[in-house]
């Protein structure tokens, strides 16, 4: 049975990589045991072993693997309860194949939650409220926020690290083309990108790129602009109305367009995923391009590369921020509610939500911590180019908002996709946006009278207010 929803999964390309954490002895096969309390092996009989349970644990993350992988070999080498955990790396595709998992009950013990609102309504989580001590729960008090981490006064989700966004750019390349600093509104993106690509001519580089083989190629650069440019919203969600106003994004798609016409992208930007990118921005063929922290974790361990690389504060519509830089984080790993080992799943969160993991973590420059016990300690990232992605006083956490639920239902195609679709082949982007308005309002509403989301309106709302929780400066 396993075996077979395997195959299955990786014919559907769901399956990024594997890594087989242990070090120690017995099988570690793709997708684990269904019995997860498989013996380990012992060949000598005059000596007695324990029970091993076994732990599979699930990421979509692929720029901290390798320090994952070192991090749960040594957990499984040092644990004394005899806990076993299995790290399986996933593709681009991890919401759909956690679904699958969940659907065929074969759903790995510990998941990273990438939409803590769905997982929740599916009933894919298990609430931690009752193994967390007194001290963690002290830890932790200050980071939760209501429908990323917790439900009422259910914890399901401890956060470790947040994403900020940033524009990379390749600062040799700038100096080619005879730019001084990095663009900080639309229209200079959109020249200086023309002017990369003239420049790079000789060597092959292009000014932009984003991996427009999904929605997310729209989504990095969009989400981040928009987020900085306006004080309302985010993910095409207006919290002082309730509702969703894709006009948000029309000037970043009309940006957008205007370059891949002006011949400014990376060619094959419509096939290529992140990591393609960040290989060929490693090789300097790339000038520019929009993503987050865990970069230079990347290009440290993954595509070491010699480009003298930077990071800066996204372009806005008119070069001045009147909103906040959206941090990505909340939620983190969890514990399946179909786990039969809740207990030693438990053990092994609590080993990652470590102040000791987290601070390694952090110090790798794998994310932007969370927890407020990590950055109190005073050690930043030593990692380079990390500096760019610090936290500043335009960094912020947004509300939890319904677009996942939203989506969960909607008809017809989703906003990134559909952005990115305009951006790529063009069209009439008044009516597209119409069109999306239309689609998810009608979806929210339904959402909203099946009690799946109780996020309303904040006629009050102002992203500024958010401003200067994460860092003063």
């Amino acid at each position: 049975m396993v075996k077979k929803w395997i195959a299955a999964a990786v014919s559907i390309g769901l399956v990024f990589s594997l890594a087989a954490c242990s070090s120690q002895a017995g099988p570690t096969g793709n997708g684990g045991a269904a019995d997860q309390t498989n013996e380990v092996a012992n060949t000598d009989s005059s000596q007695s072993t324990a029970a091993k349970t076994k732990i599979k644990y699930w990421t979509p993350d692929r720029h901290d693997a390798e320090f994952m992988k070192a991090k749960i070999d040594a957990f499984n080498k040092t644990n004394t309860d005899n806990i076993e955990v299995e790290m399986t790396v996933m593709g681009d595709n991890y919401p759909q194949a956690v679904d699958i998992a969940f659907a065929s009950k074969q759903a790995p013990d510990v998941l990273q939650i990438n939409d803590f609102s769905t997982y929740i309504q599916k009933g894919y989580l298990t609430p931690i409220t009752s193994y967390m001590s007194e001290e963690m729960k002290t830890t932790f008090k200050d980071s939760l926020i209501q429908n990323k981490n917790t439900i009422g006064d259910d914890i399901y989700s401890l956060p470790n690290t947040g994403q900020t966004w940033r524009l990379i750019y390749n600062k040799d390349l700038f100096q080619q083309a005879g730019i001084a600093s990095p663009p900080k509104t639309l229209a200079e993106l959109v020249e200086d990108a023309k002017k990369l690509t003239e420049a790079g001519k000789s060597s092959g580089a292009y000014g932009f790129a984003s991996p427009f083989k999904s929605g997310g190629g729209f989504w990095r650069a969009a989400n981040t602009i928009a987020g900085a440019s306006i004080k309302t919203g985010t993910e095409g969600y207006n919290y002082q109305t309730g509702q969703f106003d894709f006009g948000m994004y029309k000037d970043i798609a009309e940006a957008l367009r205007q370059m891949d016409k002006d011949g400014s992208m990376l060619p094959g930007v419509e096939s290529l995923d992140i990591d393609p990118l960040r290989a060929q921005f490693a090789q300097g063929k790339i000038g520019m391009y929009i993503n987050h922290s865990g970069e230079p974790g990347v290009y440290k361990d993954q595509f070491p590369t010699k480009v003298n690389w930077a990071a800066a504060t996204v372009p806005t519509l008119d070069g001045t921020i009147k909103g906040a830089l959206q941090v990505v984080g909340g939620s983190y790993i969890g514990i399946s509610a179909d786990s039969e080992h809740k207990e030693a799943a438990w053990k092994f969160m609590e080993y990652v939500y470590s102040v000791d993991f987290q601070k390694e973590y952090y110090e790798n420059g794998y994310g932007v911590s969370l927890i407020p016990a990590v950055l109190s300690g005073g050690t930043k990232p030593n990692i380079p180019g990390i500096e760019g992605f610090l936290p500043n006083k335009y960094d912020a956490i947004y509300p939890a908002n319904p677009s996942a639920v939203t989506e969960s239902s909607l008809e017809g195609m989703k906003w990134s996709d559909t952005f990115a679709k305009y951006v790529l082949t063009g069209g009439n982007l008044d009516a597209i946006i119409q069109d999306l308005n239309k689609r998810y309002n009608d979806s929210l509403a339904k959402a909203r009278a099946a009690g799946k989301t109780k996020i309303e309106a904040d006629p009050g709302f102002d992203a500024t207010a958010l401003l200067g929780k994460l860092a003063g400066e």
